[in-house]
């Protein structure tokens, strides 16, 4: 089960509010007027250490004739089926409501992590008034009143929410890798699968959103085995409308999330769009190893420098994640396409890879000692060492006397360092700065 968190509950209840805060964006609109909230809006939260993907969504209204809310009813459906804990939003101030307890009888039928959000608990009164909430009979449910808007309480909610998520590698039976194809409808990713494994296994037409579901395949390359996922076309939100679309985007961000390497597939006559790029961003986000494949460069007019031009005005958009590789490929001329693979598992390697505390002393403490931190205030800052921490993903740790002192541009410096010394092209990397 992936990591997503729903926020569910009746209209107006204050879901959007918290939304922006945990995603730590306004991105979702927000009015005193229900059902402002039509589509879904996607987040990424994180708490401790830990990601997680926020779905908002409409007001649950039960009973109605109007044909938005009868919409927002479906989508609230799929979202409670997908995520792996539902919170819901219920209002301290107006109290316990006829819809609050239809709501309720819904999730007495749904086996997951339930917690119900008092929100709008803004004082002591308000606060104690979140009791009333056990009415709803929903047990072993705990009740954590809040404030959306001045954020007290989130800390205990969040708490909760990141000790019921799901550990991947834990629960994983085989360690293998897990490489995902990503991209816009219609880029051509089933085709790509397909032509790998040399059958129609996946299906294929011109019409975009053929793919509905995430598909798992077990390949093997050069003695390697490893599971290859074609998602659905993540296109953008506003045109998202069918419900099935819904399902088949939060599968496709499922999919992201349990996978080690994503493929991010781009159609070369469209281009590199705004989608394209949320797509890689939130797969950096997660950590994700990544590589961009630029499919159908048969269909492009070319001479000796396009493919040069093409990737330098590429990394330039896609800066500061110019360090994943860029091929280009025809999926239909089977060009480049095993290439696409043996550069994932490379990156794969490139992410699994521990650097030894001694190799990386050698190699970045002279570049420091040639170019020293900055003094802050007249304070010099002195890194004494440098060691890689046990996590999934590489994160190196510099040990100095004044961490909080480090600028940004100094972080940039030290990340570019440490990739100019070890393999670590499509892997983005972690620093951390801690008190010596």
């Amino acid at each position: 089960m992936s990591n997503i968190v729903a926020i569910v509950g009746r209209p107006n209840v204050g879901k959007s509010t918290f939304f922006n805060r945990l995603v730590e964006k306004r991105q979702a609109i927000i009015h005193d007027e229900s059902g402002v909230t039509r589509d879904r809006h996607y987040g990424i939260s994180e708490w401790n250490g830990k990601s997680f993907t926020v779905i908002d969504t409409g007001g649950y209204v039960e009973n109605t004739d109007d044909i938005f809310e009868n919409k927002i009813k479906a989508q609230v459906i799929l979202a409670l089926k997908e995520a792996s804990i539902i919170l819901f939003m219920v209002d301290c101030r107006d109290g316990l409501s006829s819809m609050d307890i239809d709501f309720s009888k819904i999730l007495r039928q749904i086996d997951k992590d339930i917690i119900i959000v008092a929100n709008k608990a803004d004082n002591k009164d308000a606060e104690l008034n979140s009791s009333e909430f056990y009415e709803l009979g929903l047990k072993d449910v705990p009740i954590i009143p809040i404030s959306s808007i001045s954020g007290s309480g989130t800390g205990e909610l969040l708490d909760n929410i990141v000790d019921k998520l799901n550990d991947y590698d834990d629960i994983t039976e085989e360690k293998l890798p897990r490489i995902s194809i990503l991209g816009r409808p219609n880029v051509g990713k089933s085709s790509f699968i397909n032509s790998i494994l040399g059958e129609e296994r996946n299906i294929v037409t011109d019409i975009s959103g053929t793919t509905r579901d995430s598909i798992d395949t077990r390949y093997n390359l050069f003695n390697k085995d490893f599971i290859i996922t074609d998602t659905a076309g993540i296109r953008k939100k506003a045109k998202v409308k069918e419900n099935i679309e819904f399902y088949s985007v939060m599968r496709s961000i499922q999919a992201m999330e349990n996978s080690d390497i994503c493929i991010i597939m781009v159609d070369a006559k469209q281009g590199f769009e705004s989608q394209d790029m949320n797509i890689l961003s939130l797969a950096a986000k997660y950590k994700k190893g990544m590589i961009i494949m630029i499919n159908k460069w048969d269909l492009i007019k070319k001479d000796h420098s396009t493919a040069k031009i093409y990737e330098e005005e590429l990394k330039n958009k896609i800066a500061p994640l110019n360090f994943i590789p860029i091929i280009f490929t025809s999926v239909i001329n089977k060009q480049r396409i095993h290439k696409v693979l043996e550069n994932a598992l490379s990156v794969f390697r490139n992410r699994s890879q521990k650097i030894s505390t001694s190799k990386l002393n050698n190699a970045i403490l002279p570049e420091i000692k040639k170019y020293p931190p900055p003094a802050i205030k007249g304070k010099y800052i002195k890194i004494k060492y440098i060691t890689q921490l046990p996590t999934k993903t590489p994160t190196i740790a510099f040990f100095c006397n004044l961490p909080q002192y480090i600028k940004e541009s100094y972080k940039r410096f030290l990340s570019n360092k440490i990739r100019e010394y070890f393999p670590l092209e499509g892997v983005p990397i972690s620093l951390v700065f801690r008190k010596k």
